[in-house]
């Protein structure tokens, strides 16, 4: 009987009430009535396994206990049919929501940030922060982090508007928030005269920064927004801005995508505004309607000094429309058109109306203007009687020998010009010859660009023959001019009588070491004026840096002070004889002689 009550102690605790003669098992917790032989099975498999169950079993007792054990095992199968019931319509819920829960886990892992107490001390990430500003679309922890270092910084260059007079913060790329930040430094600021923000991302929105602050500022000269896509618009804004202002007087808008609305507004400034004397309009898209606006401005202002229009769209109309500005112009020193696609009737244009000019025009870049000798012959005929330029560029264009000619006749009445720039003219040994025959009685030149003229060896020959005793060039450019070893020669013997040339090219010409050996001869001989020679590109070896190595070591009285043989086939042997006589030129004279390979 101790067994027997044991076992009822373990089970009827969690037995359900039954219904007296119903032969069934009255479910209380789903109000149901189930049949346990027919929907569950049965238990005993689990009760084999109890010790208590095996003990019963063993037992000699009579049918009573037999009784109460198989009582017992009827009534332990309602429990277990229970949970089986219950399992098998909350496990599918359960897995569902289980599932769900994690995919929403993982989905929220994703698409939300994820967010720390205060107490951890981290930086909460809050999705992503889109910035119109330099380095960019970060995530909040990163872009907190930029910000601070970027709030930094400007607050260095703030500090700097205010301690130096001349500050450049180029290429810092701060952007148009950047730009509100710093400008407040410009205002009544009375240090600052040279700022540039050019290359910093900067719009039309951002030049809205200096508007109340230009106006206050009396200090600064020289404002540089090159390399910002402000546009016309941002252009418009500025010149309202600068309507007020009366200290600045040089202003740089290249490469701004200024068009010509732009250009229009600028004419409007300039009519206005008396300080500005330097106006940089370089690689923008100004084309004729740009050009008669300026031209009108020249009509009407007599302080602008310099006006730089390099790399735009005038054409032959822009130049004939800027040509009326300048016939009425006093101001004007410096006419930059480099780049415009004037061609020969623009130029005539243009000479026409340079010839009328009341002012004194010093400088005049024509370069790459796709002219040809017959423009070649307008422009000789206005340096004939020009007495006020000093500077003439016409590199890039095709004035060829005949065209070269022209332009030394001119430079035999010329009594003005002190730096002509041919290069890249299809000239040949006869138009450089017909230049130094030029240059034979005349002391003004003192520096002519040839290079990137196939002049010839014999081109070499004719311009060393005079220059060797006559002439005042003190720098010399024949890069690019296929003068070869003979040239070389011809040009080391000139070095042996000259003594004004100081700054010698003679990049790209095929020298190799023959030509090397015949220039390091000439080295060796004291040239009080030769102080910086360029033979980069010229296929020199080791034998010709051994025989310039020499050359410097054997001259006591070395004037060089720089010598370019870079991109050659010097190995590590000529390197090193080279380092051993720039050595020994310091040991012994204490000369520097900067040597680059």
């Amino acid at each position: 009987m101790a067994s027997s009550s044991s076992y009822s102690s373990l089970y009827l605790h969690s037995l359900p009430k039954t219904s007296s003669g119903s032969g069934q098992w009255k479910n209380g917790f789903l109000g149901g009535s189930v049949s346990s032989r027919r929907l569950f099975a049965s238990p005993v498999v689990f009760l084999q396994k109890s010790p208590r169950l095996s003990a019963i079993r063993a037992s000699s007792e009579g049918g009573s206990r037999r009784r109460v054990y198989k009582e017992s095992q009827a009534a332990t199968g309602f429990p277990n049919a229970k949970v089986q019931q219950i399992a098998s319509s909350v496990l599918p819920i359960g897995s569902f929501v289980v599932v769900t829960f994690v995919l929403w886990k993982v989905v929220e892992k994703f698409m939300s940030p994820k967010s720390s107490s205060p107490g951890e001390g981290k930086a909460s990430t809050q999705g992503v922060k889109w910035s119109i500003g330099a380095g960019t679309n970060l995530l909040q922890g990163f872009a907190a982090k930029v910000d601070r270092e970027a709030k930094q910084r400007l607050n260095e260059f703030a500090k700097e508007l205010r301690a130096f007079r001349s500050v450049d913060m180029s290429g810092c790329n701060f952007g148009d928030e950047g730009l509100f930040f710093l400008a407040e430094s410009l205002g009544y600021n009375q240090t600052l005269e040279e700022v540039s923000f050019s290359a910093n991302g900067i719009t039309a929105a951002g030049v809205k920064a200096f508007d109340g602050v230009l106006q206050s500022n009396i200090m600064l000269k020289v404002l540089n927004l090159s390399r910002n896509p402000i546009g016309d618009e941002g252009v418009k804004t500025l010149c309202v801005t600068l309507m007020e202002n009366c200290s600045i007087e040089k202003l740089q808008l290249n490469s701004t995508d200024l068009g010509d609305e732009g250009a229009k507004e600028i004419a409007e400034l300039l009519k206005r505004n008396s300080t500005l004397r330097v106006i940089e309009l370089n690689n923008n898209m100004i084309d004729y309607s740009g050009f008669t606006s300026l031209a009108g401005a020249l009509l009407e202002n007599n302080t602008i000094r310099h006006l730089h229009l390099n790399g735009n769209y005038g054409g032959a109309l822009g130049a004939n429309a800027l040509a009326k500005g300048l016939e009425g112009n006093k101001s004007l020193r410096e006419l930059h058109l480099h780049g415009n696609s004037i061609g020969d009737e623009g130029i005539r244009a243009l000479m026409a109306g340079l010839s009328s000019h009341k002012g004194k025009l010093a400088l005049l870049d024509l370069g790459n203007n796709s002219i040809t000798a017959k423009g070649a012959f307008y422009v000789a005929e206005y340096i004939k009687r020009s007495k006020s330029l000093v500077w003439l560029n016409l590199y890039m264009n095709d004035i060829g020998d005949e065209g070269a000619e022209k332009v030394a006749d001119a430079l035999k009445q010329n009594r003005s010009i002190a730096t002509i720039d041919i290069g890249g003219n299809n000239i040949h040994a006869t138009g450089v010859n017909a230049i130094a025959q030029a240059l034979k009685d005349n002391a003004i030149v003192t520096t002519l660009e040839v290079g990137y003229n196939p002049i010839g060896p014999d081109g070499a020959k004719a311009l060393s023959e005079i220059l060797k005793f006559h002439g005042n060039i003190k720098t010399l450019k024949l890069g690019w001019c296929q003068i070869a070893a003979k040239g070389a020669e011809y040009v080391a013997d000139m070095l042996r009588y000259n003594n004004t040339i100081s700054v010698l090219d003679l990049r790209a010409n095929g020298l190799r070491d023959e030509g090397a050996s015949c220039l390091a001869r000439s080295l060796k001989v004291v040239n009080e004026a030769l102080t910086s020679v360029d033979l980069g590109f010229n296929e020199i070896r080791d034998d010709g840096a051994f025989a310039i190595a020499q050359a410097l070591k054997a001259n006591e009285d070395v004037t060089v002070t720089s010598i370019n043989l870079g991109n050659n086939f010097i190995t590590k042997f000529g390197q090193s004889a080279l380092t051993d006589a720039r050595d020994h030129v310091l040991e012994m004279t204490e000369k520097e002689v900067e040597i680059f390979f």
